[in-house]
Formats: C-alpha cells, structure tokens, sequence
C-alpha cells in the first residue's frame, strides 16, 4: 500500500491550508489503493532554513527538522496543499521544503491549490522546487478559487466537481509513487 503525506502548507493565523488538507485526507481515506496522512507544517514548528551546509552534504541535527525529516522520509508520496501568496508559496513551505534533500528523492507529489485565481502560480512555483530535488510531481492538479470554494473567503465548501479532481489528481501520484519504488529502494 502506497502512503501518501498530506500536506498543509501554510502555518499562518487564519489559515485555510488545514481545513482543505483535512478535506483531501477524508477523500483519500476512502480510496484501498493508499494510507493518507495529514502532515500539517504548523505541528513541527520548523524554523528559517539557515542550516550552515546544504541538506544534500549534512542532514540537519535540530530535532524539530529530525522530526520532520522522519515524517517525509516514511511518505511514498504527498499531495502539498497551498494558497498563493504574491504569485508563490508560502515561506514556511519554502523552508520546509529546503531542510530536507535525501527524503524528498524519488517519491511522486500532486498539488492542491488555491486563491483568488486558484493558486495555480503557487503550484507552478513548487513543481520547479520539487523537481529540483527528484520528485516527481503529476499533471493534474486542484486548483480552488476563494470567490467560488469559499463562502465569504472563509468558509470551506469546494464545488462538487473538485472531488473527481481529487480522485483524478490521487490516481496519478499513487501510479507514480509506484512506480519509483524501485529507485526509492
């Protein structure tokens, strides 16, 4: 069975980031090809990288970043869930990311996005991130509009479509996450 980490890439007050991740857990949960796990970044009170070496020559040694290296390192593959944040991601899910080299290689990614026009320009940021460190990120993505998937920017209620997204979008990662196994190996 493929594991797949959810992640809820925004840690700010007021953030919609958990909810949707929460979402897309529930969905996968009813899936027998894969285990889900909620990875909310907000748990691991992760700091600005500014490790003195590269996480390619030195793993970390700070025991929150050991944490969340352990929780990547057991994922065959994620869906990162992201708002965009002036046509990006958000910082916390930068350095997130950037803490971690050897955990990240070889494991499949799909995206779940969102913002004012669906926070595709965040999703893009992160395929070129990810891609840089081995993953392996599928074409079909969910991209949720604060103007149509939220009642008054707050309140989470995606339109009924995005769920076949969802399943479209857990299809791919759980193929590819597969599918690279053997070079996880």
């Amino acid at each position: 069975m493929v594991r797949i980490g959810v992640i809820a890439g925004s840690t700010r007050p007021g953030r919609k980031a958990d909810v949707v991740a929460r979402w897309v857990r529930d969905l996968a949960a009813k899936r027998g090809d894969l285990t889900a796990e909620l990875v909310d970044l907000a748990d691991y009170g992760l700091p600005h990288f500014d490790e003195v070496l590269p996480p390619s020559m030195a793993p970390s040694t700070r025991p929150a970043v050991r944490r969340w290296a352990a929780t990547v390192a057991r994922c065959d593959g994620f869906v990162f869930v992201t708002p965009e944040y002036n046509h990006s991601i958000p910082g916390a899910l930068k350095d997130a990311v950037d803490f971690l080299f050897q955990e990240w290689q070889h494991k499949s990614a799909g995206f779940v996005s969102y913002g004012v026009h669906g926070g595709t320009r965040a999703a893009e940021h992160l395929r070129l991130v990810l891609g840089q460190l081995g993953v392996a990120d599928v074409r079909s993505q969910v991209a949720l509009s604060l103007t149509t998937d939220f009642v008054n920017f707050r309140d989470f209620r995606p339109v009924a479509h995005h769920e076949q997204a969802v399943g479209t979008m857990l299809d791919e990662v759980v193929a590819w996450a597969g599918a690279l196994r053997t070079l996880r190996a």
